[in-house]
């Protein structure tokens, strides 16, 4: 009899032993890979908060570059004189998106050629401009930037 007491311990402990294999299997393994992985995801979401720290900051950058370049650009030809021909003289206007920067204006004739540049702020020239520098500013304001 003692002999079939310790047969009946000895599958007693082997059935906990199966209960307990199967039940880490089950339960604990997945639980411990679903724990695994929030730990992969919060490294990788801390390296991806890095990054788009960086990026912000690029952007920032170049958002503060694209109100200072010169983006939008008007030009026009045109006979200063009625006794010159083929539309030497010029208007250039070089702005940035808000409408600042420079017109510059060279006016051919037979004898010689003179350039002039004037400061515009906010599309409007600073002195008196032309007629063909006007529609130069004009033309660099309709300008897709």
């Amino acid at each position: 009899m003692p002999t079939l007491t310790i047969y009946a311990a000895l599958a007693a402990f082997a059935a906990a032993l199966a209960a307990l294999i199967i039940y880490h299997l089950a339960v604990v393994a997945p639980a411990l890979r679903r724990a695994h992985a929030l730990a992969d995801t919060e490294g990788t979401l801390g390296a991806e908060q890095a990054t788009l720290k960086r990026v912000v900051q690029q952007v920032s950058e170049l958002e503060g570059l694209a109100r200072t370049d010169l983006s939008r650009v008007g030009f026009v030809r045109y006979d200063a004189f009625e006794d010159t021909g083929s539309e030497l003289s010029y208007a250039l206007a070089l702005l940035n998106r808000e409408g600042d920067g420079v017109v510059i204006s060279s006016i051919y004739s037979r004898t010689d050629t003179r350039t002039y540049g004037k400061a515009v702020h906010g599309y409007k020239p600073a002195v008196n401009a032309s007629e063909e520098e006007l529609r130069a500013i004009e033309r660099a304001r309709s300008a897709q930037a």
